[in-house]
C-alpha cells in the first residue's frame, strides 16, 4: 500500500482531488472532466496511477458520474460496508494507495455481471490506447 503524509497528498493532488480521494467526498454530479469520454484506453487511480478500468468496460448510466461495469484485471478494487448517509452502499477504493473512489451497486448491466461502479471522475486519469 502506498503511503504518503496529509501534506504530501495536499502537494501532488488538486483540492477536489484531495477531498475526494482522501477524505471520502463526492464530486458533484455530471461536472467530471471523463464523465464524456469515449476513447479507447485505460482509466487510473489518480494518486498513484493504478490501473483501475478499461474504456470497454465504461457505460452511460445516467447518474452523472463515470460507470463501469468490470474492473481492470489486476485492479483489486477495495469493498468496503459504508452505512453513512442513513443507507447502506459498498465503498470503493484503490488496493495500492486506498484512495476513495466512489461506490458499486447491483444495478449495471446483467450480461456483464449485474454491478455499476459510480466512481467520481476526479479520482481518475485516463491514458489513451496508442492508435
Amino acid at each position: 500500500m502506498t503511503s504518503k503524509t496529509e501534506s504530501e497528498w495536499r502537494e501532488i493532488l488538486s483540492p477536489l482531488a484531495f477531498h475526494v480521494t482522501r477524505e471520502g467526498g463526492t464530486e458533484r454530479p455530471y461536472t467530471g472532466a471523463l464523465l464524456g469520454e469515449t476513447r479507447a484506453g485505460v482509466y487510473r487511480c489518480v494518486c498513484c496511477e493504478h490501473p483501475l478500468f478499461r474504456s470497454e468496460s465504461k457505460f452511460h448510466s445516467g447518474c452523472g458520474w463515470p460507470a463501469f461495469h468490470t474492473e481492470e484485471a489486476q485492479a483489486n478494487i477495495v469493498r468496503i460496508e459504508d452505512r453513512s448517509h442513513g443507507m447502506v452502499r459498498v465503498e470503493v477504493r484503490c488496493s495500492v494507495c486506498d484512495a476513495h473512489l466512489g461506490h458499486v451497486f447491483n444495478d449495471g448491466p446483467r450480461k456483464h455481471g449485474g454491478e455499476r461502479y459510480c466512481i467520481n471522475s476526479v479520482c481518475l486519469t485516463f491514458e489513451e490506447d496508442e492508435a
